[in-house]
Parts: structure tokens; sequence; C-alpha cells
């Protein structure tokens, strides 16, 4: 039955997510919002929501161990599952102007990251902390969407499109509704599967529940690939990996203070960081993610899930 609960709340997450997503851009566009602003803001913090959900419901119901797991699990998800994935199908360029720049901010990003789990437990110091600096890159991305507001507008037009009056109702009312009852549902039968199996709720958060988060950006990243859009994947992810980090711990870190376990400390979060490096190569020299290295991305993940699992038996 904890199977069934966690499976039937990532399916609802991911649908609420994505309805409530879209019907808050019609809304946004149709209340004659710029579309530079929807882009930045409603578009990046919407696709967030179900990992921001998750998290303060794992922190109100507990379980804090899943909301850190489900954050640093997503990250390295996203670089080696929802990187290597496309990139075995279709070569995954490094992606447009400024991404290196993304990528220098995901990276120090981490680095605090790591920081402030090292004085632990997170609470409202570090959320202070991660949330002033969410401030400084929103900033610095409406500083830069200024220069070319056409990117962003291009992002949204293709991606979103007008609904009628009905609809966008709709879809906000399922979507407000069927976000909090996913979240619900995921984490009592994670919290079940952890008790039932014996293993940790760190590793829950950092399987399970990071990798059912993680579903809407690797299906995005696929389809792009199968199209030949690929291009986009890189853009994603680096995004992804700091809203992650700064909006979702920041945001948790007010509902409650989330502890730090050893594993984090010596294995998972340096595994997040590590991850994060192997992009390097590939943006700093503007080298497209070719399918050998995409095959090497998910050996390593596959590798890190058995590690997990052959310390499945520690504590939360």
């Amino acid at each position: 039955m904890e199977i069934v609960q966690a499976l039937a709340g990532l399916v609802i997450l991911i649908f609420a997510g994505d309805l409530l997503v879209r019907g808050a851009v019609a809304l946004s566009l149709r209340l004659g919002v710029p579309t530079m602003v929807v882009g930045l803001t409603i578009v990046a913090f919407g696709t967030s929501l179900p990992e921001l959900l998750v998290s303060i419901d794992a922190t109100l119901s507990g379980a804090p161990a899943i909301a850190l797991g489900n954050v640093v699990g997503s990250n390295i998800t996203n670089v080696l599952l929802v990187l290597g994935v496309p990139a075995v199908m279709a070569t995954v360029p490094p992606s447009g102007p400024g991404t290196s720049r993304n990528f220098a901010i995901m990276l120090a990003a981490s680095v605090l990251l790591i920081l402030l789990c090292a004085f632990g437990p997170l609470g409202y110091f570090h959320a202070l902390v991660l949330l002033s600096f969410l401030a400084f890159v929103l900033f610095d991305m409406v500083r830069e969407a200024r220069r070319d507001p056409s990117h962003v507008a291009e992002e949204v037009s293709e991606h979103f499109t007008p609904m009628a009056g009905w609809k966008i109702a709709g879809a906000l009312a399922l979507g407000l509704v069927g976000l909090p009852l996913g979240a619900s549902l995921l984490i009592d039968g994670a919290v079940g599967i952890a008790r039932a199996l014996g293993i940790s709720e760190a590793v829950i958060g950092l399987t399970l529940v990071a990798v059912g988060t993680s579903l809407p950006e690797l299906a995005t990243t696929v389809m792009a690939a199968v199209r030949r859009h690929a291009d986009v994947a890189m853009g994603n992810v680096l995004g992804s990996n700091l809203f992650n980090i700064l909006a979702i711990l920041g945001i948790t870190s007010l509902f409650g203070p989330l502890p730090v376990g050893e594993e984090f400390l010596t294995r998972d979060l340096w595994v997040m960081l590590g991850a994060s490096l192997l992009l390097a190569p590939f943006i700093l020299r503007h080298r497209p993610i070719g399918r050998m290295a995409g095959i090497a991305f998910l050996v390593i993940y596959a590798a890190y899930y058995a590690l997990l699992f052959s310390h499945a038996g520690g504590s939360a």
C-alpha cells in the first residue's frame, strides 16, 4: 500500500504542478503581465513547486531527512540522469549565451550549501543566507533578461498556449488542490516504505522522492532530444538545480530545522558537487555532451545508487 500511495502521490504532483504552471502563465498573460516577467517568475518558481511542497510536507511530518535528500538527490539526478539520457539519444549542446555564468552561480550555490550544512542543522539563519543569495540571483536574471527580453518571451510562447477563462480557473483549482494532496501522499508513502524496508529516510529522499520530483525535467529533456531540440536541456538543469538549493531549502528551513546527517556531509553533498563539476569541460569549452559522455553519466548514477543501497540500513 505504501508503494501505491507514493506512486499515486507522484502522479498527482506531476499533473497538478503542470496544471498550476500553465494556468498561472495563461492568467498572467491575459492580465497583461509582461512575458519576460512571467518567464522569470511564474515559470521558474512554478516548475519547482512539487519539490517545494514535498520538502515542506516532509519537514512538517517529522521526516526532514527526506526534505534535504530530495534537493540533494534531485540535483544529482538532474545532471547524471536528466542530461545523461538525452545525451545517449542525441548530442546535448552546452546551450546558449549566459550558460557559463549560470553554471558558475550554480556551483557557488552548491558550495554555499555544503558550507551551511557543515554548520547545520539548517534553520532560520541558513534560510536567510540562501534566500538572500536567491534575491541576488533574481535581480541578476532580471538585469540580464532586460538586455534580451525576446529570448525569454520566445521560451514562454513556445511552451505555453492561451487558454479559455474556464480552463484557466479549472487548471488553477486542480493545481492548488492537487499539489498538497500529492505531496502528502508521497511523503506518507515514502516514510512507510523506509520503515517497512528498514532503510533510512535520507536514502528514500535521495532516491525515490528525488527521482519522482525530477520526472517532469526528465520527460521534458527526453522529448526535446527526440525532437532535436536538446539545446534547452542544459539551461533547464542549471536553473532547476539553482532553485532547488536556494528557493526550496531556503523556504523549507523556515518551517523547521533540517538536520544534516553524517552521510550527507561525507558522501551525498560531495557527489552533488562532483556531478556538477562534470559539466565544466563541456560548458567552459563549449563542447556538446555526446553519447559516450551520456553513458558515463548513467554508469556513475547507477554506481551511486548501488553505493546508497549498500549502506541503506543506516538511520535517518
